[in-house]
């Protein structure tokens, strides 16, 4: 990662890069919300959420790293917090009720609505790609099942892109790459030369793009529409949809997102991420994102049976994910949670098994499709300190 100026500097380099933005005034460092009043802190239950440790993370907002943070923290002990700013041109407070880009959390719904399409015994795991969307295939490619994308093990190779990182997918923000020319690209490059499905896992989109084409060709229905009726409606999550085809706004109540691009901060909320479609496409908000988690987990969205998948790594060496959750391990504790990242926005949803404990956060990351990890471990990692 690149070398962070010094605290000190944090104040002149913002300003100095805002003046380069077509923004009405200066951000100001925002304070946390009122769970983090001194009160607050000392009465936090020593049984709950290390309340103290989730504060320092939000302290400071906005620093050069992020603009805005919304957490939320459940299971024994609750709490959420806030801070940072709305928008870094006038300085309006962080919403923490804000619509976020939430990235590859939206593999969650995406496997969910699988696993239930095969409950009802209208897919089965076992099936394969040639056989639910015959044709999409070449015949270089040997038989891929729907657990093999879920599980990410299907030897598909990243497909069509109009930029891998912000920098270069900037200038092509408002440009369409539909899930067909994706998938095409994919194709085009032939199957995985060193491993045959099954064998080898490696996280990426290309999975997720054909389950959303296959629940597309097996329900008959959008994949939005099947979201909206499967998962959203039926638990609540009423600010929770997807953009209408290319539409490159946020609509609703939002926090702005932006990101360092040539060394200046850029806003980047507007930006078409139709290319993503199911495996990263989502807006949501962090109360419907602990909403989701919270009933997937208690089975009230995949039915028991095919709920385990989510849970099984692959007996594979290096695997770490199941069917769009993966397995860390934390200060003693089994964590299961999934990552979103897109530009401006860093999303992250994680829980043990038995929900003693969930964290859900939006973080306005100036460089949210960089490494995670320091993002993670300031803001998440708090809440499974006890």
């Amino acid at each position: 990662m690149p070398v962070r100026p010094l605290p000190a500097l944090l104040t002149s380099a913002l300003a100095l890069t805002l003046a380069a933005l077509p923004l009405a005034g200066t951000a100001s460092a925002r304070p946390a919300s009122s769970s983090c009043s001194a009160h607050a802190i000392e009465a936090a239950p020593k049984s709950g959420p290390d309340v103290k440790a989730l504060c320092a993370a939000l302290a400071g907002l906005p620093d050069r790293d992020a603009t805005a943070a919304l957490i939320r923290v459940g299971g024994k002990g609750s709490w959420h917090g806030a801070a940072g700013v709305r928008d870094m041109g006038t300085g309006a407070p962080a919403l923490e009720n804000a619509r976020f880009r939430a990235g590859s959390t939206t593999k969650i719904v995406t496997s969910a609505i699988v696993l239930q399409l095969a409950a009802e015994g209208r897919i089965s795991l076992d099936g394969t790609v040639q056989q639910y969307l015959p044709g999409l295939l070449t015949e270089d490619f040997a038989p891929v099942t729907v657990r093999q994308l879920l599980n990410f093990t299907s030897g598909l190779q990243p497909g069509a892109s109009l930029g891998e990182g912000v920098d270069d997918g900037y200038e092509h923000r408002f440009e369409t790459l539909t899930p067909e020319e994706v998938v095409a690209a994919s194709v085009a490059k032939g199957p995985d030369p060193d491993h045959a499905p099954g064998e080898y896992q490696r996280y990426g989109n290309i999975h997720y793009t054909v389950l959303g084409m296959l629940i597309e060709k097996v329900t008959g229905d959008s994949y939005a529409h099947q979201a909206a009726v499967r998962i959203f409606r039926p638990l609540g999550m009423r600010h929770t949809s997807f953009p209408d085809g290319p539409d490159p706004r946020v609509h609703g109540p939002h926090n702005r997102g932006y990101d360092w691009i040539d060394g200046t901060l850029v806003d980047v909320t507007e930006w078409n991420m139709s290319d993503r479609f199911a495996a990263g496409d989502m807006i949501s908000t962090t109360a419907d994102l602990e909403r989701l988690l919270f009933a997937l987990f208690r089975g009230r969205v995949v039915p028991d049976p095919q709920l385990k998948e989510m849970f099984a790594v692959p007996d594979i060496e290096g695997a770490t994910m199941g069917a769009s959750l993966e397995r860390f391990e934390l200060n003693g504790k089994e964590i299961w949670g999934k990552t979103g990242s897109r530009p401006g926005y860093h999303t992250v949803v994680a829980a043990t098994r038995n929900l003693s404990r969930t964290v859900v956060y939006s973080v306005n990351s100036t460089d949210a499709k960089g490494d995670g990890l320091s993002i993670a471990q300031r803001f998440a990692f708090p809440a499974f300190n006890r």
